[in-house]
């Protein structure tokens, strides 16, 4: 402080010569001509003004609320800023300001010649270190010291003590008031000034204080304010010296009477309020969500995952994040609060925080590819986990819609859907038959396999007894019916099923299943059946296609972004193209509602593996599919209805071998479906629009009788042997 202290002398000492002839002008003309003289000099000798005082690029806080806009999720700020308009600030606050920092500040050019000289006599005769920066020369400095695009030595310069500083300092502040009106100069400085604790700007210290909006700063409040700038550190309430903070308020309101903005009694009867804190820290990030909504988290996450990869925020991931945690942006998200408590709750219900087996779920939008919801039973945090439990309580690993160490679970039968769909747009009917036998030997290698009829591949049915025998899509699907599957997807290929599911946005996260999609999808025989690892995102998605007739949007997790100045950016738009037929969608839909215990339009179901769906949603209209990967690792549920989809797959997300079970199926179901029914609770029932009867039937009144859709088919699991030469 006092080495300082002597450069302050110094510096104040040298600009009593420089600035002599200005202050002799003072003396012999009037203020205002001898401040238009300094200011047309300083134009006409030092130029323009830099860019970025023109405009300047300050970081604002980015805020990120729930899909009714007001229900705040968190925020990502690098300083915690938000610009309003001086309309929108107390005039207790702007008054105060004044006061407090440049009560000449609507009388001077931006350089206050009679301060300056009474400071500079002060400084030099007496040894103390009064302050001559006008409010316009404050901004000027603020200004350059946080300007991200200058290099970190320009930033500290414009806070070093030097002569050159000071008087680069004066020409910009007084060249700055050629620019822009005073109201303009005061609500810039109010939102870039420091006030402590965090808080850049007056919005965010009117949260951070008192929790209120600036508008509604009170004149005690607005005093204690004014007076944290000059030190900021030592006189913030919450981190400093609260004696210091009411003795600045009490210097603040003895200003404001000297400037006539308030009586004496209205200073006296602030001076006596008591400081009423009520601290608000602002969020920062997807770990920093509080309310007790830790959940909320693993939407964040995607959120912010999606926010990299959007080029209107920057051409590389560096400049978006830079764009996410700088340019003030306010994010309306699709997640809806009700919704995602109840998938959390449903989540909850089949296994708590604690247990080895997560239950992901994510809920989507048809037609929009809105995510509603992304839930599971853990905390996204980083806090520590008792020992042995690496991702449970606590994880920040993407459960529900996979990415970096998550490539996702088997989700079993739920993937028969793809080749439903890739049969029907190969000219195949709904009413195709094929007797199911128990077991099918198939034209794929064992290898790797433990289900092996000598070297080829032999898939079986779970439940012979309610699965063997003659079926066509419809019951084929309502009893997954592994043997008619595998025996369709062999009909039209195994190709034409993967690429299927990836038109309708199943990813393959593992490198074992792209490698195998991308150089042999044709001997991918076992893909039908659901042994390819995806996410709860994706299931719910792929299926929200069919829902909506065939028309694939993108999974999007926003309503609409908008800049600092209000203006909506197109991000916030659908991406949707159709991918599938309306007629084979409507098809594909009218199968899955036999799973579910409804009947089709052409009332073909004998049975379903989830029936109690019906009851749950008290016989709204609704398809879906249940999976169960190899010897019940996995179990996994899908249902949708027009206006929701909505997927959850029970797995040990660390631990493939830990199987869930047989009795967690149950559970999948009905979580699933309960948060179906809370996501339509209230709105009106939508019906499926139902196939063609040509796409339903074909040009066959008996499906049994068709030469096309029995191909041999009645050969027994001996006569298939023994026609691929394999020894029974």
């Amino acid at each position: 402080m006092r080495l300082r202290s002597l450069l302050d002398r110094l510096v104040t000492v040298v600009l009593c010569g420089v600035l002599a002839g200005l202050f002799l002008a003072a003396a012999a003309f009037p203020g205002n001509l001898v401040a238009g003289l300094g200011v047309k000099a300083a134009s006409e000798l030092w130029g323009d003004l830099p860019a970025q005082l023109r405009t300047p690029t300050t970081g604002q806080r980015t805020a990120v609320y729930a899909n009714d806009g007001r229900t705040l999720i968190t925020s990502f700020y690098d300083v915690n800023r938000r610009d309003v308009p001086l309309t929108e600030i107390a005039p207790v606050m702007r008054q105060a300001i004044v006061a407090a920092e440049d009560r000449r500040f609507y009388s001077h050019g931006g350089v206050d010649l009679r301060g300056l000289a009474r400071a500079l006599v002060s400084n030099a005769s007496e040894g103390t270190t009064q302050g001559a920066s006008t409010l316009t020369m404050q901004y000027v400095r603020n200004v350059l010291k946080s300007d991200p695009e200058r290099t970190a030595e320009e930033r500290e310069s414009a806070t070093e003590v030097s002569v050159g500083r000071k008087l680069q300092e004066i020409r910009y502040a007084a060249a700055l008031e050629q620019t822009l009106d005073k109201d303009e100069i005061l609500a810039r400085y109010l939102n870039i000034a420091y006030f402590g604790s965090g808080a850049y700007g007056i919005a965010a210290a009117s949260e951070r204080y008192f929790s209120v909006t600036p508008a509604e700063l009170t004149l005690d409040q607005a005093a204690l304010l004014a007076g944290l700038v000059q030190s900021p550190n030592e006189y913030s309430p919450i981190d400093g010296d609260l004696e210091a903070a009411l003795v600045r308020r009490s210097y603040v309101l003895d200003s404001m009477v000297a400037t006539g903005a308030i009586t004496a009694e209205q200073a006296d009867q602030a001076r006596a309020e008591e400081v009423t804190l009520d601290p608000t820290e602002q969020p920062n990030g997807c770990t920093a969500i509080d309310g007790g909504h830790a959940d909320w988290g693993f939407f964040c996450d995607y959120l912010r995952t999606w926010w990299l990869h959007q080029p209107a925020f920057g051409s590389t991931a560096d400049e978006r994040e830079q764009a996410l945690r700088r340019g003030g942006y306010t994010i309306v998200t699709s997640l809806d609060p009700e919704v995602q408590a109840s998938a959390l709750r449903q989540s909850l219900a089949v296994f708590d925080r604690d247990e080895p087996r997560a239950l992901p779920i994510a809920a989507v939008e048809p037609g929009t590819g809105r995510v509603l919801a992304m839930a599971v039973n853990r905390n996204y945090s980083l806090d520590a986990n008792p020992d042995g439990q690496d991702n449970r309580p606590n994880t920040v690993n993407q459960l529900v819609a996979g990415g970096g160490a998550i490539d996702g679970y088997q989700a079993g039968s739920t993937f028969k859907l793809f080749t439903m769909l890739a049969a029907l747009e190969s000219g195949l009917p709904l009413a195709t038959g094929f007797d199911a036998p128990t077991r099918l030997a198939t034209r794929h290698p064992a290898e790797g396999s433990t289900a092996a009829c000598g070297d080829r591949w032999c898939p079986s049915n779970a439940d012979p007894a309610s699965m063997n025998g003659y079926r066509t899509m419809w019951d084929g699907f309502g009893r997954s019916v592994n043997t008619y599957f595998v025996w369709l997807s062999e009909r039209i290929g195994p190709a034409k099923v993967v690429e299927m599911a990836q038109r309708l946005g199943i990813t393959f996260r593992s490198d074992l299943d792209e490698e195998l999609a991308r150089t042999e999808p044709t001997e991918w025989g076992a893909f039908t059946l659901g042994v390819s690892a995806t996410t709860p995102l994706d299931l719910a998605n792929a299926y929200a296609t069919v829902a909506a007739e065939g028309t694939y949007c993108e999974p999007l997790p926003v309503l609409s972004v908008a800049g600092p100045d209000g203006a909506k950016l197109p991000v916030g738009d659908p991406s949707c193209r159709r991918v599938l037929n309306a007629d084979v969608a409507r098809a594909a839909t009218d199968a899955a509602r036999c799973p579910v215990g409804q009947d089709p339009a052409f009332g073909r179901c004998t049975g379903g593996t989830a029936t109690s769906v019906d009851r749950i949603l008290e016989g709204r209209p609704v398809a879906g599919k249940s999976g169960t990967s190899d010897q019940d690792a996995t179990k996994s549920f899908v249902a949708y209805t027009p206006q929701v989809a909505v997927a959850g797959i029970a797995a040990n997300p660390d631990d493939p071998t830990d199987r869930v079970g047989i009795s967690a199926q149950s559970g999948v179901v009905s979580a699933v479906a309960r948060v179906i029914a809370m996501a339509t609770a209230g709105r009106p029932e939508a019906d499926f629009t139902p196939p063609s009867r040509q796409i339903a039937l074909g040009n066959e009144p008996d499906p049994r009788s068709s030469p096309l859709t029995r191909p041999d088919d009645d050969l027994d699991l001996g006569s298939w042997l023994d026609r691929l030469g394999i020894p029974r």
